[in-house]
C-alpha cells in the first residue's frame, strides 16, 4: 500500500472522528429538553383570559422583560433566552393539559411563573414526574414549601406568613377580636384559612366564621349578606381582585369592617375595581415597592420595562415576574455551559444565598423559599398603597 493511500484512509477516519464528535455533541445537547446550542425554552402556564387575566399577563411581561435585558446583553452563557406561555383561564383541568403540552410537546427546559394556588396544584405532579424544575410560582401555598420536593424553587413568602402579617397588625395595632375569613373554595383559599387559623390559634383566638365563593363564579352576593349579618370586626378575604373588590363593594353599603387581602389580589387591578371604596384596605405585599429605586434591582426592573414595554407601568405582579426570571438567569449563570436540570435547580437544594442586585435571595436544606419578608400596606384614597411600618 502505497504512501498517498495511507493519508487518504488517514484523512478518512480523521473525518469520521470528527463527525462522530459532533454528532455526540449534537445528541448531549439534545439530551436536555429546552437546550439548544443558542437557546434555552421556558414555559408558562398562566390565566392569560378572563376575570383574573392581569396576574397571568402581568407575571408574563416581568419574565419576558428580564429575558430580553439578559438577551440584550447576549444571553446566558451565549445562549438567549425564550418564553412560550400558554393560557389555563385559572382552572385547575386546563393547567394540566399546558403543563403537559410545554413539558412532552413544546419540551421546555423549566417551568416558570405558574399562577394560582389550584393550577399550581395540577401542574406539579407533572413536572415532578418529568423531574421538571418549577419555578417561582405565584402563590403562597404551604404545598409548594414540602421539603421533600427536589424541583421546586419558591421566590415569595408563604400565605402562612402574609396572614400572620395581617393578624399580627389586626390584634396588637387595631385591638380586633371578631375576626373572620372570606375565602375561595378551593385549595387557594383553604391555605388562607388555615393560615388565618394558625395565627389566631398562636394568641389563643378562634376564627369568628367564616364565608365562601365558588372561583370563576364571580358572585360573592350570599357571602356579602351573610357578613352584614354577622357583624364582624374585621374580614380576611382570599379571593381574586375581582371578587375581593364585589365584596368590599356589597358589605360597604350596610357595614364597616376592616378589610385585609393579600397579595394575590394587591396588585393595580384591585384598586381600580374598588373605585370609591378603594381607601383603608390593608393588603400585603411579598416583593418591595416597585418604585423602590433606592434598591438597585427594582431599578433595574423599570429601566428594563422602559426598554422593553414603554408602554406598560410598574406594579408588584410584574417586579414578581422579572425577580422569576432573575432569579432564573441567576441559576442558569452558576450552572455553566453545560447546562442540565440538575444542575439548575442545586443551589436552592442546598444552603445558598443569592444575590439579585442587593435584594438577597436564602435558601438552605429543607428551605426552598428563597424570601420570607411581607410588607404591611394600605390603600389610600387616590388607589396607592402605602406601607405600614417595617
Amino acid at each position: 500500500m502505497n504512501v498517498s493511500h495511507w493519508f487518504g484512509v488517514i484523512l478518512l477516519a480523521a473525518f469520521f472522528l470528527a463527525g462522530t464528535a459532533c454528532q455526540t455533541a449534537a445528541i448531549a445537547t439534545n439530551q436536555v429538553p429546552g437546550v439548544s446550542e443558542d437557546e434555552v425554552l421556558f414555559g408558562q402556564s398562566a390565566v392569560l383570559s378572563g376575570p383574573s387575566q392581569y396576574l397571568g399577563t402581568s407575571m408574563r411581561l416581568g419574565i419576558e422583560t428580564a429575558f430580553h435585558e439578559a438577551n440584550q446583553k447576549g444571553g446566558v452563557h451565549g445562549r438567549y433566552l425564550s418564553l412560550e406561555s400558554m393560557d389555563d383561564s385559572y382552572e385547575t383541568e386546563y393547567a394540566v393539559h399546558a403543563t403537559t403540552h410545554l413539558i412532552e410537546k413544546t419540551q421546555v427546559f423549566a417551568l416558570i411563573g405558574a399562577v394560582g394556588t389550584p393550577t399550581s396544584w395540577g401542574a406539579l405532579p407533572i413536572a415532578q414526574a418529568d423531574g421538571v424544575p418549577f419555578i417561582a410560582p405565584f402563590t403562597g401555598a404551604e404545598f409548594l414549601r414540602d421539603p421533600s420536593l427536589n424541583n421546586v424553587i419558591n421566590l415569595r413568602a408563604s400565605y402562612y406568613q402574609e396572614s400572620e402579617r395581617i393578624i399580627d397588625h389586626l390584634t396588637s395595632e387595631d385591638g380586633i377580636i371578631r375576626i373572620g375569613v372570606f375565602y375561595q373554595n378551593d385549595s387557594f383559599g383553604a391555605a388562607g384559612l388555615q393560615g388565618v387559623r394558625r395565627a389566631l390559634e398562636q394568641r389563643g383566638m378562634e376564627i369568628f366564621d367564616t364565608w365562601q365563593y365558588e372561583r370563576n363564579a364571580g358572585g360573592v352576593d350570599d357571602a356579602a349578606s351573610q357578613i352584614i349579618a354577622a357583624k364582624p370586626d374585621a374580614v380576611v378575604m382570599f379571593g381574586t381582585p375581582e371578587a375581593v373588590a364585589n365584596l368590599v363593594k356589597l358589605v360597604r353599603k350596610e357595614a364597616d369592617p376592616r378589610f385585609a387581602t393579600v397579595s394575590f389580589a394587591g396588585g393595580k387591578t384591585l384598586p381600580n375595581k374598588l373605585g370609591e371604596n378603594r381607601k383603608d384596605i390593608y393588603v400585603t405585599q411579598v416583593v418591595p415597592f416597585y418604585d423602590d429605586i433606592q434598591l438597585p434591582v427594582v431599578a433595574s426592573y423599570n429601566a428594563a420595562l422602559r426598554a422593553y414595554n414603554p408602554s406598560a407601568s410598574p406594579d408588584f405582579v410584574s417586579l414578581e415576574g422579572y425577580l422569576a426570571a432573575r432569579l432564573a438567569i441567576s441559576l442558569l449563570d452558576a450552572c455553566g455551559p453545560d447546562l442540565t436540570r440538575g444542575c439548575f435547580i442545586e443551589p436552592a437544594l442546598s444552603h445558598n444565598e443569592i444575590d439579585l442586585d442587593g435584594l438577597i435571595l436564602e435558601y438552605g436544606v429543607g428551605d426552598n423559599q428563597g424570601l420570607d419578608q411581607v410588607y404591611l400596606t394600605v390603600l389610600d384614597e387616590n388607589g396607592e398603597y402605602q406601607q405600614i411600618g417595617d
